[in-house]
Protein backbone atom coordinates (compact mmCIF):
# COMPACT_ATOMS: atom_id res chain seq x y z
CA UNK A 1 0.00 0.00 0.00
CA UNK A 2 1.50 3.30 -1.15
CA UNK A 3 1.03 5.95 1.49
CA UNK A 4 2.59 9.75 0.49
CA UNK A 5 5.81 10.96 2.53
CA UNK A 6 4.96 14.39 4.11
CA UNK A 7 5.32 17.75 2.38
CA UNK A 8 9.35 17.64 1.29
CA UNK A 9 11.25 19.85 -1.45
CA UNK A 10 13.43 18.45 -3.72
CA UNK A 11 16.46 20.87 -5.09
CA UNK A 12 18.39 19.18 -7.95
CA UNK A 13 21.39 20.90 -9.20
CA UNK A 14 24.28 20.48 -12.19
CA UNK A 15 26.26 18.77 -10.10
CA UNK A 16 27.76 17.91 -6.19
CA UNK A 17 29.81 21.66 -6.47
CA UNK A 18 26.61 23.21 -6.88
CA UNK A 19 24.76 21.33 -4.39
CA UNK A 20 27.49 21.84 -2.16
CA UNK A 21 27.56 25.84 -2.42
CA UNK A 22 23.78 25.88 -1.92
CA UNK A 23 23.74 23.60 0.86
CA UNK A 24 26.73 25.85 2.89
CA UNK A 25 25.15 29.15 2.19
CA UNK A 26 21.49 27.47 3.33
CA UNK A 27 23.75 26.66 6.63
CA UNK A 28 25.31 30.10 7.15
CA UNK A 29 21.37 31.30 6.84
CA UNK A 30 19.98 28.80 9.28
CA UNK A 31 22.83 29.26 12.05
CA UNK A 32 22.62 32.90 11.60
CA UNK A 33 18.57 32.85 12.15
CA UNK A 34 18.68 30.23 14.84
CA UNK A 35 21.44 31.90 17.15
CA UNK A 36 19.74 35.60 16.86
CA UNK A 37 15.99 33.89 17.57
CA UNK A 38 17.33 31.31 20.39
CA UNK A 39 20.74 31.75 21.17
CA UNK A 40 22.62 28.83 19.60
CA UNK A 41 21.95 26.77 17.05
CA UNK A 42 21.97 23.05 16.88
CA UNK A 43 23.62 20.94 13.94
CA UNK A 44 23.93 17.08 13.61
CA UNK A 45 26.34 16.38 11.34
CA UNK A 46 26.55 13.58 8.53
CA UNK A 47 29.34 11.12 7.78
CA UNK A 48 30.75 10.24 4.38
CA UNK A 49 31.48 11.26 1.08
CA UNK A 50 28.86 14.06 -0.11
CA UNK A 51 28.92 16.57 2.55
CA UNK A 52 33.06 16.30 2.40
CA UNK A 53 32.59 19.06 -0.36
CA UNK A 54 30.41 21.40 2.14
CA UNK A 55 32.29 21.33 5.24
CA UNK A 56 35.64 22.45 3.67
CA UNK A 57 33.02 25.79 2.60
CA UNK A 58 31.88 26.37 6.31
CA UNK A 59 35.78 26.23 7.20
CA UNK A 60 36.91 28.46 4.45
CA UNK A 61 36.00 32.30 3.69
CA UNK A 62 33.94 33.99 3.76
CA UNK A 63 31.97 31.82 5.68
CA UNK A 64 34.63 30.93 8.08
CA UNK A 65 34.62 34.36 8.40
CA UNK A 66 31.17 35.32 9.11
CA UNK A 67 29.50 31.72 11.00
CA UNK A 68 29.08 32.82 14.80
CA UNK A 69 31.04 29.25 15.68
CA UNK A 70 30.95 30.43 19.38
CA UNK A 71 27.30 29.73 19.26
CA UNK A 72 26.97 26.25 16.86
CA UNK A 73 27.06 23.28 18.71
CA UNK A 74 27.66 19.91 16.55
CA UNK A 75 26.68 16.66 16.90
CA UNK A 76 26.47 14.05 14.86
CA UNK A 77 23.61 11.56 12.90
CA UNK A 78 25.22 8.32 13.88
CA UNK A 79 29.24 7.09 14.27
CA UNK A 80 30.93 4.23 13.85
CA UNK A 81 32.52 2.48 16.71
CA UNK A 82 36.32 3.17 15.86
CA UNK A 83 38.84 5.92 17.69
CA UNK A 84 38.18 8.86 17.02
CA UNK A 85 41.15 9.30 15.05
CA UNK A 86 40.25 6.17 12.91
CA UNK A 87 40.24 6.82 9.40
CA UNK A 88 36.61 5.62 9.31
CA UNK A 89 35.25 7.87 12.25
CA UNK A 90 32.66 10.76 11.15
CA UNK A 91 33.84 12.69 14.04
CA UNK A 92 37.27 12.37 12.76
CA UNK A 93 36.37 13.39 9.53
CA UNK A 94 35.39 17.07 10.80
CA UNK A 95 37.80 17.41 12.80
CA UNK A 96 40.26 17.64 10.34
CA UNK A 97 38.21 19.76 7.82
CA UNK A 98 36.58 22.23 9.97
CA UNK A 99 37.35 22.32 13.73
CA UNK A 100 40.50 22.20 13.06
CA UNK A 101 41.06 25.65 11.10
CA UNK A 102 38.27 27.23 12.53
CA UNK A 103 37.02 28.85 16.09
CA UNK A 104 34.72 26.11 17.31
CA UNK A 105 34.73 26.31 21.15
CA UNK A 106 35.50 22.47 21.85
CA UNK A 107 33.12 22.52 24.42
CA UNK A 108 30.44 22.53 21.49
CA UNK A 109 31.63 19.75 20.00
CA UNK A 110 29.53 16.80 21.06
CA UNK A 111 31.16 13.86 19.36
CA UNK A 112 29.71 10.14 20.01
CA UNK A 113 32.33 7.87 21.72
CA UNK A 114 33.14 5.63 18.80
CA UNK A 115 35.91 4.08 20.86
CA UNK A 116 33.08 2.90 23.36
CA UNK A 117 30.64 -0.66 22.49
CA UNK A 118 28.03 0.16 20.98
CA UNK A 119 25.54 -0.31 23.80
CA UNK A 120 27.45 1.94 25.89
CA UNK A 121 28.14 5.02 23.54
CA UNK A 122 24.62 4.89 22.82
CA UNK A 123 23.98 5.33 26.37
CA UNK A 124 26.96 7.86 26.62
CA UNK A 125 25.27 10.45 23.77
CA UNK A 126 22.04 9.96 24.76
CA UNK A 127 22.99 11.27 28.26
CA UNK A 128 25.14 14.56 26.18
CA UNK A 129 21.80 14.64 24.15
CA UNK A 130 20.02 15.46 27.37
CA UNK A 131 22.22 17.85 28.25
CA UNK A 132 20.35 20.07 25.65
CA UNK A 133 17.38 19.07 25.53
CA UNK A 134 14.06 21.02 24.82
CA UNK A 135 11.45 21.30 27.10
CA UNK A 136 9.07 18.25 27.01
CA UNK A 137 11.83 16.19 25.47
CA UNK A 138 14.81 13.77 26.17
CA UNK A 139 17.28 15.45 23.46
CA UNK A 140 17.62 18.62 21.56
CA UNK A 141 15.43 20.38 18.92
CA UNK A 142 17.87 20.33 15.93
CA UNK A 143 17.88 23.66 14.07
CA UNK A 144 19.62 21.43 11.10
CA UNK A 145 20.30 18.39 10.68
CA UNK A 146 22.28 16.75 7.52
CA UNK A 147 21.21 13.12 6.55
CA UNK A 148 23.01 11.15 3.79
CA UNK A 149 21.23 8.48 1.21
CA UNK A 150 23.20 5.19 0.76
CA UNK A 151 23.42 3.64 -2.84
CA UNK A 152 21.56 0.26 -0.67
CA UNK A 153 18.58 2.93 0.76
CA UNK A 154 20.74 3.58 4.46
CA UNK A 155 20.27 6.74 6.15
CA UNK A 156 22.37 7.60 8.96
CA UNK A 157 23.07 3.85 10.20
CA UNK A 158 19.60 3.09 9.99
CA UNK A 159 20.14 0.05 7.52
CA UNK A 160 17.48 -1.51 5.24
CA UNK A 161 16.25 -4.58 6.61
CA UNK A 162 15.74 -2.50 10.22
CA UNK A 163 12.97 -2.60 12.27
CA UNK A 164 11.52 0.27 11.70
CA UNK A 165 10.27 1.39 15.39
CA UNK A 166 13.75 0.23 16.56
CA UNK A 167 14.76 3.17 18.60
CA UNK A 168 11.34 4.68 18.73
CA UNK A 169 11.49 5.14 22.98
CA UNK A 170 15.32 6.11 22.45
CA UNK A 171 16.78 8.48 21.23
CA UNK A 172 19.79 6.59 20.05
CA UNK A 173 20.40 3.16 18.95
CA UNK A 174 23.25 0.73 19.36
CA UNK A 175 23.63 -1.15 15.52
CA UNK A 176 25.25 -4.13 16.51
CA UNK A 177 23.75 -6.82 13.50
CA UNK A 178 24.93 -7.01 10.17
CA UNK A 179 22.87 -5.82 7.44
CA UNK A 180 23.38 -6.53 3.46
CA UNK A 181 26.54 -7.95 4.43
CA UNK A 182 27.81 -4.29 6.25
CA UNK A 183 28.97 -5.24 9.24
CA UNK A 184 27.55 -2.26 11.43
CA UNK A 185 29.25 -1.48 14.86
CA UNK A 186 27.86 1.66 14.54
CA UNK A 187 25.62 4.36 17.21
CA UNK A 188 22.57 5.90 15.18
CA UNK A 189 20.37 8.74 16.20
CA UNK A 190 16.64 7.63 15.98
CA UNK A 191 13.45 8.65 14.13
CA UNK A 192 11.77 10.26 16.71
CA UNK A 193 15.29 12.93 17.11
CA UNK A 194 15.40 13.80 13.49
CA UNK A 195 11.55 14.33 13.19
CA UNK A 196 11.19 16.65 15.82
CA UNK A 197 14.39 18.60 13.85
CA UNK A 198 13.33 22.48 12.21
CA UNK A 199 14.85 21.38 9.27
CA UNK A 200 16.56 18.05 7.54
CA UNK A 201 18.51 18.25 4.31
CA UNK A 202 19.40 14.87 2.44
CA UNK A 203 22.29 15.27 0.37
CA UNK A 204 22.54 12.75 -2.17
CA UNK A 205 25.00 13.09 -4.99
CA UNK A 206 26.23 10.15 -7.82
CA UNK A 207 24.42 7.78 -10.59
CA UNK A 208 24.37 5.36 -7.58
CA UNK A 209 21.91 6.44 -5.47
CA UNK A 210 19.64 7.13 -8.53
CA UNK A 211 17.60 3.84 -7.72
CA UNK A 212 17.95 4.69 -3.91
CA UNK A 213 16.33 7.96 -4.28
CA UNK A 214 13.89 7.46 -7.18
CA UNK A 215 12.49 4.59 -4.60
CA UNK A 216 12.09 6.34 -1.57
CA UNK A 217 10.60 9.57 -3.35
CA UNK A 218 8.64 7.99 -5.90
CA UNK A 219 8.06 4.22 -4.44
CA UNK A 220 5.72 2.36 -2.28
CA UNK A 221 6.04 3.14 1.27
CA UNK A 222 8.35 0.69 2.60
CA UNK A 223 10.42 1.92 5.83
CA UNK A 224 11.83 -1.00 5.80
CA UNK A 225 13.60 -1.28 2.74
CA UNK A 226 13.82 2.57 2.39
CA UNK A 227 14.75 3.43 6.25
CA UNK A 228 14.85 7.45 4.49
CA UNK A 229 11.15 7.23 4.54
CA UNK A 230 11.54 6.88 8.65
CA UNK A 231 12.45 10.66 8.31
CA UNK A 232 9.24 12.73 8.27
CA UNK A 233 9.20 15.84 10.44
CA UNK A 234 5.47 17.01 11.78
CA UNK A 235 7.05 20.67 12.87
CA UNK A 236 9.96 21.11 10.55
CA UNK A 237 11.12 21.30 6.83
CA UNK A 238 13.01 18.05 4.47
CA UNK A 239 14.72 19.19 2.02
CA UNK A 240 16.06 16.88 -0.73
CA UNK A 241 19.27 18.07 -2.12
CA UNK A 242 20.62 16.32 -5.40
CA UNK A 243 23.12 16.48 -8.13
CA UNK A 244 21.38 15.38 -11.98
CA UNK A 245 23.14 12.01 -11.36
CA UNK A 246 21.83 11.29 -8.55
CA UNK A 247 18.12 12.95 -9.71
CA UNK A 248 17.81 10.92 -13.08
CA UNK A 249 14.90 8.99 -12.29
CA UNK A 250 12.73 11.62 -11.00
CA UNK A 251 10.03 12.65 -13.21
CA UNK A 252 10.61 16.13 -12.75
CA UNK A 253 13.04 18.99 -11.38
CA UNK A 254 10.91 19.26 -8.04
CA UNK A 255 8.60 17.61 -5.40
CA UNK A 256 6.17 18.60 -3.10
Amino acid sequence: MRQPMNTSKTEIFANHEELSQWAAARFAEIATRAVKARGRCLVALAGGGTPRRLYQLLAAPPLADSLPWAHIHWFWGDERCVPPDDAGSNYGQVRQIIFDRVPAPEENIHRMRGELPPKQAAQDYARQLRAYADAGLDWPRFDLVLLGLGADGHTASLFPGSPPDAGAASPTLAVTADYDGRPAQRVTLTPPVFNRARQVFFLVSGAEKADALAATLRGAHDPTRWPAQRIQPREGEVTWLADEAAARQLNDRSAS
